[in-house]
Protein backbone atom coordinates (compact mmCIF):
# COMPACT_ATOMS: atom_id res chain seq x y z
CA UNK A 1 0.00 0.00 0.00
CA UNK A 2 1.33 3.86 -0.57
CA UNK A 3 3.19 4.94 2.11
CA UNK A 4 1.45 7.18 4.65
CA UNK A 5 2.28 9.30 7.75
CA UNK A 6 1.20 6.79 10.00
CA UNK A 7 3.09 3.79 8.41
CA UNK A 8 6.64 5.69 8.22
CA UNK A 9 6.59 6.62 11.99
CA UNK A 10 5.34 2.70 12.61
CA UNK A 11 8.61 2.02 9.94
CA UNK A 12 10.72 4.36 11.94
CA UNK A 13 9.98 3.25 15.11
CA UNK A 14 10.46 -0.61 14.07
CA UNK A 15 13.97 0.49 12.71
CA UNK A 16 14.73 1.89 16.27
CA UNK A 17 13.65 -1.02 17.71
CA UNK A 18 16.28 -3.68 15.86
CA UNK A 19 19.24 -0.77 16.07
CA UNK A 20 18.17 -1.02 19.91
CA UNK A 21 19.69 -4.72 19.81
CA UNK A 22 21.48 -4.15 16.89
CA UNK A 23 20.45 -6.88 14.61
CA UNK A 24 21.25 -5.87 10.84
CA UNK A 25 18.41 -6.52 8.03
CA UNK A 26 20.66 -9.83 7.48
CA UNK A 27 20.31 -10.83 11.02
CA UNK A 28 16.29 -10.15 10.72
CA UNK A 29 16.35 -12.44 7.75
CA UNK A 30 18.17 -15.13 9.22
CA UNK A 31 16.19 -15.28 12.40
CA UNK A 32 12.96 -15.02 10.58
CA UNK A 33 13.90 -18.24 8.61
CA UNK A 34 14.59 -20.33 11.71
CA UNK A 35 11.24 -19.35 13.21
CA UNK A 36 9.28 -20.04 10.24
CA UNK A 37 10.70 -23.59 9.94
CA UNK A 38 9.49 -23.92 13.24
CA UNK A 39 6.07 -23.15 12.71
CA UNK A 40 6.39 -24.62 9.13
CA UNK A 41 4.92 -21.29 7.23
CA UNK A 42 6.90 -19.13 5.20
CA UNK A 43 3.97 -16.52 6.44
CA UNK A 44 6.84 -15.74 8.84
CA UNK A 45 9.97 -15.18 6.67
CA UNK A 46 11.14 -11.99 6.54
CA UNK A 47 13.29 -11.05 4.13
CA UNK A 48 16.05 -8.46 4.49
CA UNK A 49 14.56 -6.35 1.62
CA UNK A 50 11.55 -6.38 3.08
CA UNK A 51 12.69 -5.00 6.65
CA UNK A 52 13.99 -2.03 5.06
CA UNK A 53 10.91 -1.58 2.89
CA UNK A 54 9.11 -1.62 6.27
CA UNK A 55 11.24 0.65 7.89
CA UNK A 56 10.68 3.13 4.69
CA UNK A 57 6.90 2.97 5.55
CA UNK A 58 6.20 1.30 2.00
CA UNK A 59 3.22 -1.14 3.42
CA UNK A 60 2.15 -2.04 6.38
CA UNK A 61 3.09 -5.96 6.92
CA UNK A 62 0.85 -8.82 7.69
CA UNK A 63 -0.22 -9.83 11.06
CA UNK A 64 2.30 -13.30 11.29
CA UNK A 65 5.50 -10.73 10.03
CA UNK A 66 4.74 -8.70 12.73
CA UNK A 67 4.49 -11.55 15.35
CA UNK A 68 7.74 -12.88 13.98
CA UNK A 69 9.15 -8.91 14.94
CA UNK A 70 7.42 -9.49 17.67
CA UNK A 71 9.82 -12.43 18.71
CA UNK A 72 13.15 -11.12 17.11
CA UNK A 73 12.93 -7.89 18.85
CA UNK A 74 12.01 -9.15 21.95
CA UNK A 75 8.40 -6.59 22.09
CA UNK A 76 5.22 -7.71 23.01
CA UNK A 77 2.78 -8.17 20.00
CA UNK A 78 1.06 -5.35 21.94
CA UNK A 79 3.72 -2.85 21.52
CA UNK A 80 4.12 -4.01 17.94
CA UNK A 81 0.97 -3.50 16.84
CA UNK A 82 0.87 0.21 18.86
CA UNK A 83 3.40 1.01 16.14
CA UNK A 84 0.37 1.20 13.58
CA UNK A 85 -2.18 2.41 16.09
CA UNK A 86 -3.83 -0.48 17.33
CA UNK A 87 -4.17 -0.76 20.91
CA UNK A 88 -5.19 -3.76 22.42
CA UNK A 89 -5.54 -2.09 25.82
CA UNK A 90 -8.83 -0.64 24.11
CA UNK A 91 -10.83 -3.18 22.99
CA UNK A 92 -12.04 -4.10 26.23
CA UNK A 93 -14.12 -0.55 26.32
CA UNK A 94 -15.01 -0.06 22.63
CA UNK A 95 -16.62 -3.48 23.15
CA UNK A 96 -18.78 -2.03 25.26
CA UNK A 97 -19.04 1.09 23.73
CA UNK A 98 -20.15 -0.77 20.68
CA UNK A 99 -23.35 -3.07 22.11
CA UNK A 100 -24.62 -6.15 20.09
CA UNK A 101 -28.64 -5.73 20.20
CA UNK A 102 -29.09 -9.48 21.40
CA UNK A 103 -27.96 -10.75 24.88
CA UNK A 104 -25.00 -13.01 24.51
CA UNK A 105 -21.91 -14.49 26.49
CA UNK A 106 -18.50 -12.49 26.80
CA UNK A 107 -15.73 -14.44 25.98
CA UNK A 108 -13.16 -14.70 29.16
CA UNK A 109 -9.77 -12.53 28.65
CA UNK A 110 -6.92 -14.97 29.06
CA UNK A 111 -4.78 -12.04 28.01
CA UNK A 112 -5.34 -10.27 31.03
CA UNK A 113 -3.73 -11.26 34.29
CA UNK A 114 -4.77 -10.28 37.22
CA UNK A 115 -2.37 -9.00 39.49
CA UNK A 116 -2.73 -10.27 42.92
CA UNK A 117 -2.62 -7.31 45.60
CA UNK A 118 -0.42 -7.99 48.13
CA UNK A 119 -1.86 -9.08 51.49
CA UNK A 120 -0.43 -6.86 53.69
CA UNK A 121 -1.65 -4.20 51.26
CA UNK A 122 -5.34 -6.08 50.85
CA UNK A 123 -5.53 -5.54 54.85
CA UNK A 124 -5.20 -1.52 54.23
CA UNK A 125 -7.81 -0.88 51.19
CA UNK A 126 -11.14 0.91 52.82
CA UNK A 127 -13.59 -1.43 51.40
CA UNK A 128 -15.91 -0.96 54.26
CA UNK A 129 -16.38 2.68 52.74
CA UNK A 130 -17.55 4.25 49.68
CA UNK A 131 -14.41 5.66 48.01
CA UNK A 132 -12.87 6.92 44.55
CA UNK A 133 -10.87 3.70 43.00
CA UNK A 134 -7.70 5.80 42.42
CA UNK A 135 -7.48 6.80 46.13
CA UNK A 136 -8.29 3.29 47.46
CA UNK A 137 -5.26 1.80 45.52
CA UNK A 138 -2.86 4.94 45.64
CA UNK A 139 -0.81 3.53 48.58
CA UNK A 140 0.05 0.55 45.74
CA UNK A 141 0.56 2.76 43.07
CA UNK A 142 -2.15 0.57 40.77
CA UNK A 143 -4.97 -1.06 40.48
CA UNK A 144 -5.59 -4.89 39.37
CA UNK A 145 -5.57 -5.28 35.76
CA UNK A 146 -8.76 -7.38 35.40
CA UNK A 147 -10.77 -4.45 36.64
CA UNK A 148 -8.90 -2.15 34.40
CA UNK A 149 -9.40 -4.06 31.37
CA UNK A 150 -13.06 -2.71 30.72
CA UNK A 151 -12.08 0.80 32.13
CA UNK A 152 -12.80 4.03 30.10
CA UNK A 153 -9.78 6.23 30.73
CA UNK A 154 -11.63 8.69 30.46
CA UNK A 155 -13.88 8.55 33.01
CA UNK A 156 -13.61 8.44 37.10
CA UNK A 157 -14.44 4.95 38.81
CA UNK A 158 -16.04 4.86 42.32
CA UNK A 159 -15.97 2.15 44.96
CA UNK A 160 -19.77 1.52 47.26
CA UNK A 161 -18.45 0.63 50.36
CA UNK A 162 -19.61 -3.09 51.48
CA UNK A 163 -21.30 -0.89 54.87
CA UNK A 164 -23.13 0.99 52.21
CA UNK A 165 -27.07 0.70 51.73
CA UNK A 166 -27.73 3.37 49.93
CA UNK A 167 -29.37 2.31 46.98
CA UNK A 168 -29.80 -0.99 47.55
CA UNK A 169 -31.23 -3.10 45.96
CA UNK A 170 -30.60 -1.03 42.89
CA UNK A 171 -26.70 -0.51 43.21
CA UNK A 172 -25.38 -3.32 46.14
CA UNK A 173 -22.46 -2.45 48.63
CA UNK A 174 -19.63 -3.76 47.11
CA UNK A 175 -20.43 -2.24 43.61
CA UNK A 176 -17.98 -0.55 40.90
CA UNK A 177 -19.29 2.76 39.28
CA UNK A 178 -17.97 4.52 36.05
CA UNK A 179 -18.71 8.47 37.06
CA UNK A 180 -18.76 10.91 34.06
CA UNK A 181 -17.06 14.25 35.53
CA UNK A 182 -18.68 16.46 32.70
CA UNK A 183 -22.36 16.07 34.58
CA UNK A 184 -21.62 17.81 37.42
CA UNK A 185 -25.33 19.38 37.95
CA UNK A 186 -28.19 18.07 39.29
CA UNK A 187 -31.01 17.32 36.97
CA UNK A 188 -34.39 17.05 38.85
CA UNK A 189 -36.45 16.92 35.46
CA UNK A 190 -38.68 14.19 35.93
CA UNK A 191 -37.95 10.82 35.47
CA UNK A 192 -40.71 8.00 34.32
CA UNK A 193 -39.04 5.29 36.81
CA UNK A 194 -35.90 4.91 39.35
CA UNK A 195 -34.02 3.36 36.55
CA UNK A 196 -33.86 6.62 34.68
CA UNK A 197 -33.63 8.93 38.00
CA UNK A 198 -29.81 10.14 37.67
CA UNK A 199 -27.12 8.97 40.57
CA UNK A 200 -24.27 11.02 41.15
CA UNK A 201 -21.37 10.44 43.32
CA UNK A 202 -20.53 13.19 45.75
CA UNK A 203 -17.52 13.93 47.92
CA UNK A 204 -18.21 14.83 51.28
CA UNK A 205 -16.14 16.61 53.81
CA UNK A 206 -14.96 13.32 55.49
CA UNK A 207 -16.67 10.66 53.25
CA UNK A 208 -18.20 10.22 49.80
CA UNK A 209 -21.91 9.21 48.52
CA UNK A 210 -23.70 7.34 46.09
CA UNK A 211 -27.12 8.44 45.73
CA UNK A 212 -30.18 9.84 44.08
CA UNK A 213 -29.72 13.79 44.59
CA UNK A 214 -32.13 16.77 45.21
CA UNK A 215 -31.09 20.83 45.57
CA UNK A 216 -33.38 22.54 47.72
CA UNK A 217 -31.49 26.09 48.34
CA UNK A 218 -28.57 25.80 50.19
CA UNK A 219 -28.81 22.19 50.81
CA UNK A 220 -28.34 18.94 49.17
CA UNK A 221 -30.29 15.94 49.61
CA UNK A 222 -29.05 12.24 49.42
CA UNK A 223 -32.00 10.59 48.47
CA UNK A 224 -31.67 6.85 49.28
CA UNK A 225 -33.79 3.90 47.72
CA UNK A 226 -36.79 3.30 49.52
CA UNK A 227 -36.47 -0.30 50.53
CA UNK A 228 -32.77 0.77 52.22
CA UNK A 229 -34.81 1.76 54.95
CA UNK A 230 -32.00 4.43 55.50
CA UNK A 231 -33.00 8.77 56.52
CA UNK A 232 -32.45 11.42 53.37
CA UNK A 233 -29.28 13.28 54.82
CA UNK A 234 -29.26 16.97 54.02
CA UNK A 235 -25.54 18.38 53.52
CA UNK A 236 -25.11 22.48 53.26
CA UNK A 237 -24.04 22.82 49.72
CA UNK A 238 -21.82 23.57 48.09
CA UNK A 239 -20.01 24.51 51.17
CA UNK A 240 -19.56 21.00 52.58
CA UNK A 241 -20.42 18.90 49.35
CA UNK A 242 -18.94 18.40 46.16
CA UNK A 243 -20.70 16.34 43.17
CA UNK A 244 -17.73 14.69 41.28
CA UNK A 245 -20.38 13.60 38.16
CA UNK A 246 -23.07 11.61 37.44
CA UNK A 247 -22.94 7.60 37.70
CA UNK A 248 -22.58 6.11 33.81
CA UNK A 249 -22.52 2.65 34.44
CA UNK A 250 -22.43 0.10 37.30
CA UNK A 251 -20.58 -3.02 37.68
CA UNK A 252 -21.81 -5.30 40.41
CA UNK A 253 -22.36 -8.82 42.08
CA UNK A 254 -26.40 -10.28 42.79
CA UNK A 255 -25.31 -13.62 44.04
CA UNK A 256 -22.24 -14.90 46.21
CA UNK A 257 -19.67 -17.11 43.56
CA UNK A 258 -19.91 -21.01 45.24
Amino acid sequence: MPASISSVEAGRRLREARLGIRLSTRDVERLSRTLAEEKSSRDYYISHAWVTDVEKGEFIPSIYKLYSLSIIYKRSYGEILSYFGINLSDIGREQISLPLPRTHLIESRPESHEIQIPAELKEKIPLKHTNLVSRMFGNWGGIPVSLLSRMDARAVYGYVGMEDFTLFPLIRPGSFVEIDVRQKKIDQRNWSNEFDRPIYFVELRDSYACSWCEVRDDRLLLVPHPQSRIQVRQIRYPLDADVIGRVTAVSMRVADAV
